[in-house]
């Protein structure tokens, strides 16, 4: 599958690979010098292999508090939040964003690798179609396009093209509808980068916007950013991964994400009832290599040569200057324990200016026993953005 932005990747010369079926850009000019960019500059990202799902009607409210287990009464027009969905084991189904456009409606953002899933998932679940209790669910993946403008500038960049709106002064995980060179859009400030930042969502027929994105510029050096970045970006910000670092054999409680999880909102949620009742015996953390090496999703993690987790996700950090990831192991074991990472011969070396898919696709050969490599247990967030500037 394509987004409808692939030609304008295609020109750019940027390096695509099939991420869960969509040929998406992993990289432009670097993917460090894209990270670097949207840390201190913005970055723009095609983001529109992501899901979106319009829910529209009376009970849409109703609905969607029984498949979340955030709290969607909260949110006033043009609010959004984030959430999950669960089973009734309480495992995972997906982690996604609420927006709410207005009354009746409300639009969802899932990940890519679950859209056929989710859709289902939520179809399975929405009452029977009378006349009083009708809700109209639309997959509008296609028709609706999804921009990131990530970066402590992108407002400025905003700002140079719509004047009448103070995007600065936009809170967090709001959005507001305007038009950008005259294209209806959604602004929303929200991302995937621990960065500030805004999503656009429009007309998927109205390509131009790409590239008008990037000419105006306003003397800022904005850059295109491919899929390299926003992993290395999301990973430095402790932000997870679905099928990395959750999946339908993790709660909320493990990951750690507790806090989405509104046990005392008045609708009862699917995976309520089992959460309330699972023992937490695991839990994510974060670590940092005491080395160079790179660990890589699935590199067993020890303690004494005894194998107590395994690595979801881990890279190398561009701001920090260090490799980093995040790691399952039993909820005993403590902040700063060191343990042994478990890498094999030859993985996970990157050499000078080398850029490598396995980089964000995180799927290495089985680790050898033999090659052990220290690291420190930390919290899962290492990067966290100065809001002052």
């Amino acid at each position: 599958m394509k987004t409808p932005f692939y030609e304008k990747h295609k020109s750019l010369n940027a390096r695509m690979v099939d991420f869960h079926g969509w040929l998406m850009p992993l990289q432009y000019s670097g993917i460090i010098s894209e990270h670097m960019s949207v840390r201190t500059r913005a970055g723009l990202f095609d983001v529109s292999h992501m899901g979106r799902f319009k829910v529209e009607g009376p009970n849409s409210l109703e609905l969607l508090q029984n498949l979340m287990t955030n709290d969607i009464s909260t949110l006033q027009q043009n609010q959004a939040l984030y959430s999950l969905m669960c089973y009734d084991t309480g495992g995972i189904v997906d982690d996604l964003i609420v927006y709410r456009i207005n009354r009746e409606t409300y639009l969802l953002v899932v990940n890519s690798s679950n859209i056929h899933k989710d859709f289902e998932w939520i179809l399975e679940h929405c009452p029977e179609k009378a006349e009083s209790t009708a809700i109209k669910i639309e997959d509008i993946t296609d028709s609706m396009a999804l921009l990131a403008l990530q970066g402590p500038l992108a407002y400025k960049l905003l700002q140079s093209i719509v004047v009448d709106i103070n995007f600065e002064q936009l809170k967090p995980f709001n959005l507001i509808n305007t038009k950008i060179f005259d294209v209806e859009c959604i602004v929303s400030r929200t991302g995937y980068t621990g960065e500030d930042g805004f999503e656009l969502f429009f007309n998927s027929s109205e390509v131009q916007v790409w590239d008008k994105l990037l000419q105006v510029n306003a003397g800022l050096d904005i850059r295109p950013a491919g899929l390299g970045a926003r992993d290395s970006l999301r990973l430095e910000a402790g932000l997870f991964l679905y099928g990395n670092d959750m999946d339908e054999h993790t709660t909320p409680l493990e990951v750690p994400l507790a806090w989405t999880v509104k046990f005392d909102k008045k609708q009862d949620f699917i995976g309520k009832k089992a959460l309330q009742v699972k023992s937490v015996t695991r839990k994510l953390v974060g670590f940092e290599m005491l080395s160079k090496r790179i660990a890589r999703g699935t590199n067993e993690v020890l303690i004494a040569g005894s194998k107590i987790g395994w690595v979801t996700s881990g890279g190398f950090s561009p701001t920090l200057n260090k490799s980093i990831g995040f790691c399952s192991v039993p909820s005993d074991v403590p902040l700063d324990q060191i343990v042994d990472i478990s890498i094999t011969r030859g993985a996970g070396i990157k050499k000078e200016g080398e850029e490598r898919l396995e980089d964000i696709t995180a799927t290495p050969a089985a680790a050898d026993k033999e090659n052990l490599y220290p690291a420190r247990i930390t919290s899962t967030r290492f990067y966290k953005r100065n809001k002052k500037g």
